[in-house]
């Protein structure tokens, strides 16, 4: 009883820290799209995300990530991992573990430049040989709650046992995030 009372206490705390920092973004590319939603994305200390993207020529990912958000000056710097469904279209269903990171800085009061990459070797990854993911753009932040993106992602899968590879997203887009 003792050890579900400690992990309630982490849950509440976790939450309470992060229940002014949840953010939902879509952005649509040439033949992909892809949705999620983060809790701490934009502020010190522990952040959580969930991630699905879908192309409908190579499948889809499914993604839940646990990052530590430092702030470096003006820089945010974001280290974690991702642990990711794979379904891609012309390989076996598989799963991923990735790590990797990511940087957000300021440009002034309504701009801000990110990127973010992960990749999983074939240690850590089934069904496909690697995965790769890799995100970089620009952020209009129109006020608190509302912002606009444009940028360029990456999500592919390199095929195992004769399958081909498998592109998710490859190219420009535009996203919307809302903020609370």
């Amino acid at each position: 009883m003792k050890y579900l009372k400690v992990a309630y206490l982490v849950v509440a705390t976790l939450a309470a820290g992060s229940a002014n920092a949840v953010s939902f973004h879509g952005e649509a590319g040439s033949k992909w799209t892809n949705l999620g939603m983060s809790f701490g994305a934009n502020e010190p200390g522990f952040t959580f995300s969930g991630n699905w993207a879908h192309n409908d020529n190579d499948g889809d990912v499914a993604s839940l990530g646990l990052g530590w958000n430092i702030p470096l000056g003006s820089v945010l710097i974001t280290l974690g991992g991702k642990t990711i469904y794979l379904n891609p279209d012309d390989n076996d269903e598989g799963y991923a573990v990735a790590v990797g990171g990511g940087a957000q800085l300021p440009l002034g009061e309504h701009f801000t430049l990110f990127g973010d990459a992960y990749f999983s070797p074939d240690s850590l990854s089934s069904g496909v040989a690697q995965y790769g993911e890799a995100n970089a753009g620009l952020r209009w932040n129109i006020n608190k709650t509302f912002s606009v993106d444009g940028g360029y992602r990456y999500v592919g899968m390199e095929g195992k046992d004769g399958h081909s590879d498998n592109i998710i997203a490859d190219g420009a887009y535009a996203g919307v995030n809302f903020s609370f």
